[in-house]
């Protein structure tokens, strides 16, 4: 996997964060440097921690699906694609506007919004991909977006959460066709 495709992967896997941390910066009346920081760590260390997790699951059974495991990438891809397309439409109301980053709070939203990364990380296994590098980046790039996120929900509110779960779920599409493209034709 190239450093462009990463990136575009790190960038599509942290939409669901950034769109729960746009939400989060929506309930700050004044933004909250240390709030915006404790959430980008939580986004940014499930978001790395989950695929990995993902990554020794589908290691340890790549062996026994390696015929179809491009299929599985793809179909994986676009179920979480369509997914974050799906939940683009729903409202930010029906998210928690609790401006706290107690524990448990932000434990449950960061695993809510990392459970795609899990089955990336499956994905990850079977393309072969230097995990470690791999998922620093998706932890780094989540937690850049999510600190950015806080500050776009307090400064812009509602405008951009959809528009921005949308280009995510497009953007993992695109990568399942990529990778069934590359597979099936190269």
């Amino acid at each position: 996997m190239s450093l462009v495709e990463l990136f575009i992967l790190a960038v599509g896997l942290s939409m669901d964060a950034f769109a729960v941390a746009v939400c989060k910066g929506l309930s700050m009346k004044r933004l909250n440097k240390k709030h915006a920081v404790i959430i980008g760590l939580y986004f940014g260390g499930f978001q790395a921690g989950m695929p990995l997790i993902g990554y020794f699951l589908g290691y340890h059974f790549k062996e026994a699906i390696t015929s179809v495991d491009h299929w599985i990438a793809f179909v994986l891809l676009v179920i979480i694609g369509i997914n974050m397309i799906k939940e683009s439409f729903a409202s930010c109301e029906s998210e928690e506007l609790d401006p706290s980053v107690d524990f448990k709070t932000m434990t449950i939203l960061a695993v809510a919004t990392s459970i795609d990364a899990l089955a990336v990380g499956v994905t990850l296994a079977f393309l072969s991909v230097n995990i470690i590098p791999a998922v620093s980046f998706i932890g780094v790039t989540t937690f850049i977006l999510s600190v950015a996120g806080v500050k776009a929900g307090n400064l812009f509110g509602m405008k951009y959460k959809s528009k921005a779960e949308r280009a995510g779920g497009i953007i993992l599409i695109l990568m399942a066709a990529n990778i069934l493209i590359e597979h099936l034709f190269f």
